[in-house]
């Protein structure tokens, strides 16, 4: 699974900054301004060849009893709770305040692997300067400058040396002949009663209130010879709805699920319908290139009328997911649960299937016969060949002259031709454009 790296610290020390540089987004407002951050914010990096999450959060004020700033508390003491490491970030122009003191008092108290930043150190090169932070006490002080990006690659090469090595033996260890399953979902959908069903006893605890899992639980399990691993994940809830104690790991442990697995279910509820939280998940787990299956759950308790609104909202809101296989299903009752078994099966073959070069240019060639690509500007791209890039999801590269002008639907007309030819279902398919470069370019 990804680590997560927690950005605390009390207002305006630069977390948000920080999680900017380290996303390589502008997703985290950012602005001269205390507290303008209240829930927390999760976000993909990428260091080298090593993936990880990184979470921010509002300052933290761990003795707040009242209002905005309880709650902003709350979610920071969560997010400390997910994390692997902490990277306690201070001001290292304003010294140590006494709010620094009480958060790292809280650090200690938890022994959580904790790293001090120095936030705002551009210019300042004498280690004298930051050795009030030491007082803290935990350890060493890295300065840095999130605005100016210096101090960055060192700081993450430290925080993930250690995770590296600890992902890699986790790696060693894994059977590869297991094929890893999760089973995402908002709360209270029917996850672990599903898999109770699966395994023929009460081995998750499933009753009707949500969030009843705290944390992402794997269950070896066998089937027709094929070994499995079942992962039940927390319910992932509306941003805004997640300051239940009892929901602390839902978020994190059910995206580092999704990162993890082979095959993804996603479970819906036909009462409730399609709504934007499962559009959500389906987003994420079609961005983390993971293979998936679409069951809706409790189809038996709801009438024509509402089954004819599910199956319109799935059409609309999760369009995307077409190359899914759909199942209607009751976890309760047993029904429509053999399909989806074969549905698993097939989805992770599809992402796991090779495709030969000479079948795939041979495929390509005759796409472009049948219909050439748009000619925009002076030039109509040439397709020449393709080959396989990877597996899990699948990617396709082609190669040819002035392939950035090929437009996203003739990818997708291309990608409806693969699919069809390596009946590929079920998992997501990566056309990626390689031009070749003009040699006589630089030369007049």
């Amino acid at each position: 699974m990804k680590p997560v790296i927690a950005l605390v610290g009390r207002p305006n020390v630069g977390k948000s900054t920080l999680f900017n540089r380290l996303t390589k987004t502008r997703d985290a407002i950012v602005a001269d301004y205390a507290g303008l951050t209240r829930d927390r914010h999760y976000g993909n990096a990428k260091h080298g060849k090593h993936e990880y999450i990184v979470v921010d959060t509002g300052g933290f004020e761990p003795d707040a009893s009242d209002g905005i700033y309880k709650e902003m508390a709350k979610q920071t003491r969560q997010a400390v709770a997910e994390a692997d490491v902490v990277l306690f970030v201070v001001d290292a122009r304003g010294g140590v305040s006494a709010q620094d003191h009480e958060i790292a008092k809280y650090l200690r108290r938890l022994g959580k692997s904790a790293i001090v930043v120095a936030n705002k150190a551009e210019g300042m090169t004498d280690g004298v300067q930051f050795t009030e932070f030491f007082e803290l006490g935990l350890g060493a002080v890295i300065p840095i400058s999130a605005a100016h990006g210096q101090g960055i690659r060192p700081l993450i090469d430290q925080v993930l040396e250690p995770l590296a090595v600890a992902m890699a033996q986790a790696e060693e260890e894994s059977d590869p002949t297991t094929i890893k399953l999760a089973v995402a979902g908002r709360p209270n959908v029917g996850k672990s009663t599903l898999i109770n069903t699966w395994l023929g006893e009460e081995r998750l605890v499933a009753f009707d209130m949500p969030g009843t899992t705290r944390d992402a639980i794997a269950v070896p399990f066998e089937r027709g010879g094929q070994k499995f691993e079942l992962i039940d994940t927390a319910g992932l809830r509306r941003k805004g709805k997640v300051f239940e104690a009892i929901e602390k790991f839902s978020v994190v442990k059910t995206l580092q699920a999704i990162e993890s697995a082979n095959v993804v279910l996603l479970l819906i509820d036909a009462i409730q319908g399609v709504t934007d939280q499962d559009a959500h998940i389906a987003g994420y787990i079609l961005e983390s290139g993971r293979a998936v299956v679409v069951a809706v759950n409790k189809w038996d308790a709801v009438d024509e009328y509402q089954r004819e609104l599910v199956k319109r909202s799935l059409e609309t809101r999760l369009g995307f997911l077409k190359f899914a296989a759909l199942h209607l299903i009751s976890a309760t009752k047993r029904q429509g649960l053999g399909p989806v078994w074969d549905s698993i099966a097939q989805a992770h073959r599809s992402a796991n299937r090779k495709m030969p070069t000479p079948v795939l240019t041979r495929l390509l060639l005759e796409a472009v016969q049948f219909q050439t690509p748009k000619k925009t500007g002076m030039y109509r791209p040439k397709l020449r060949y393709a080959h396989q890039g990877g597996m899990n999801p699948p990617i396709i590269i082609v190669h040819g002259n002035s392939l950035e002008q090929v437009t996203d639907s003739y990818k997708r007309f291309l990608e409806g031709r693969f699919r069809k030819e390596f009946d590929l279902v079920g998992t997501p398919l990566l056309i990626q454009m390689k031009s070749s470069s003009n040699p006589y370019s630089d030369k007049e």
